[in-house]
């Protein structure tokens, strides 16, 4: 892939404000689908989706932890997600949405969203 090309489909995937969101609570802690989902307030599908797109931009990466599958930031990935992801994590803090998010995000438990079956 041509740098050009990584650069776009970094930036379609900043072009989208549920992204954003998943991207600002990612910030405080790796979390798992049904955490998101819970915080948001959107269908999982929806959420798989955005992380998927996230994922193939680079922004973020999965580990299977159990039934869970944890997604967290990447970092080191280039240096325009780098570049990109600390940008962010300076903007969009005082945004009345992300502070909503992450306080919801304080009580959000994987263990009580999506127990063990």
């Amino acid at each position: 892939m041509t740098a050009m090309r990584e650069i776009e489909r970094k930036f379609k995937a900043f072009a989208d404000r549920n992204r954003l969101r998943i991207l600002k609570m990612l910030e405080v802690r790796p979390l798992c689908v049904c955490e998101i989902t819970h915080v948001m307030g959107i269908a999982q599908s929806s959420v798989s989706r955005h992380l998927s797109i996230l994922r193939n931009a680079g922004f973020v990466q999965d580990v299977k932890n159990g039934q869970w599958t944890i997604y967290s930031l990447s970092r080191g990935m280039s240096e325009a997600g780098d570049t990109l992801l600390a940008t962010l994590g300076r903007w969009g803090n005082e945004d009345p949405q992300i502070a909503d998010d992450r306080e919801k995000l304080r009580a959000a438990r994987r263990e009580v969203l999506c127990p063990r079956r």
